[in-house]
């Protein structure tokens, strides 16, 4: 047995002075019930952490707090998190000393590091060498006009995973501010935060208009605020074409968010459409990564010797760009109302044939599923709770997923 309180356990462990037998029993059951469970309770050790899958395609994004925070025991630690979680990709932030942070990469036989020349801001990839095959890494939005916006110059990867293409682009927003949005001024942080997603979204749409984006990062503000605040508004109000895949880690319990010193949930993973698919399929998932509960001091520990952020994680099941299959551009489906209170409808017109309709969850749980005829526009009434969801629109020729918000 060990004691993580010295005085304790010699307090605990002292001969009693009970007033009869009884009494002594008691005390002797107690301490033997320590003896027993005692190290069962602190059993946990970062070894025991996991999370990629053979299966999946694994991304990380990971605020690991100006590396290493506490010397030796950062790097040790750190070491030890990256072979546990076995992922295919980890978007860091804030590493301080690169020089340290490539020398404990250099001792993981699996992985490389890529951080570049040049200032960026602490931004790297971490990626698994049997999984992932790099085809560009570059930084944009990087000259003088754009530093108020971007103060971390966004790192992009474009990569292939099982021969399927992804673009990751980590970013580190501005931190802090009131909480109000004040456009058109340019000292406001969450003016600054909003015109960093204006400008990604942007290039997302000139660059990588049919790939499948992931943006992951640190970007410093909550998906929850009402829209006149919502930094993330200009993502969260097109939800044909992009999903924050971590919005009920967002909107549910403060246990599971990613920065418990507040506690708020800073970290976020914004998937594009072509995503939404392999996102919904059953093993796909998201989930913030509780190192701290692998720590015997739990979350003091942790945001002593590693970060005061918690890493976020998504899984993917890949399917095969199914283009090959799809006789023409994929058709523009139009759910309308969205956001619904449960009753909307599904412009079909282009379809022709049998149609399927899907209803999943977040999590890939199929929910409903009704076939229709192309051709017209049809009515639906979905009796659901409140929340986000996937509607799958399928025939021979296309599928097409959009989210649905229901109110």
């Amino acid at each position: 047995m060990f004691c993580f309180n010295t005085y304790l356990c010699k307090k605990t462990l002292r001969k009693p002075k009970a007033k009869n037998l009884k009494q002594t029993k008691f005390i002797l059951l107690i301490t033997s019930l320590i003896l027993l469970f005692g190290d069962r309770v602190y059993s946990q050790n970062l070894s025991d952490l996991s999370f990629g899958t053979d299966s999946t395609f694994d991304v990380v994004t990971w605020n690991i707090e100006w590396f290493p925070k506490n010397g030796a025991a950062t790097i040790d630690s750190v070491s030890k998190i990256i072979e546990a979680i076995d992922v295919d990709l980890i978007g860091i932030q804030e590493i301080d000393d690169s020089t340290l942070f490539r020398q404990m990469i250099n001792n993981l036989p699996d992985y490389e590091l890529f951080m570049g020349d040049g200032w960026f801001g602490g931004l790297g990839y971490v990626y698994k060498t049997s999984t992932i095959n790099i085809e560009a890494l570059y930084k944009i939005y990087e000259t003088s006009p754009y530093w108020n916006i971007f103060p971390r110059s966004p790192l992009v990867i474009e990569l292939s995973y099982m021969g399927e293409e992804f673009v990751v682009i980590n970013n580190h927003y501005k931190c802090c501010g009131d909480g109000i949005l004040e456009i058109g001024n340019t000292s406001d942080e969450e003016y600054r935060r909003h015109r960093a997603n204006l400008l990604l979204k942007q290039y997302i749409e000139a660059n990588f208009s049919s790939k499948r984006v992931m943006v992951i990062g640190d970007l410093n503000d909550v998906l929850t605020d009402h829209n006149p605040n919502n930094v993330f508004r200009i993502f969260l109000n097109d939800p044909t074409n992009y999903l924050f895949a971590d919005i009920n880690i967002a909107s549910g319990s403060s246990a599971n968010w990613s920065y418990p010193s507040w506690p708020s949930h800073l970290d976020h993973i914004l998937i594009s459409n072509e995503l939404f698919a392999e996102f919904a399929t059953i093993g796909s998932g998201i989930q913030t990564i509780k190192i701290d509960h692998f720590m015997p001091g739990g979350f003091t520990d942790y945001n002593n010797y590693i970060s005061d952020h918690r890493p976020v994680g998504i899984k993917v099941v890949v399917i095969p760009n199914a283009s090959d299959v799809v006789e023409e551009v994929e058709p523009n489906v139009t759910v309308f109302p969205n956001p619904t209170t449960g009753q909307f409808s599904i412009d079909l017109r282009k379809f022709r044939g049998r149609v399927e309709v899907k209803l999943r969850s977040l999590r890939g749980e199929l929910i409903e599923s009704q076939q229709y005829l192309g051709n017209k526009i049809i009515e639906l009434d979905f009796k659901t709770p409140a929340g986000i969801y996937l509607l799958s629109v399928e025939s021979e020729q296309h599928q097409s997923v959009i989210k649905l918000v229901k109110e």
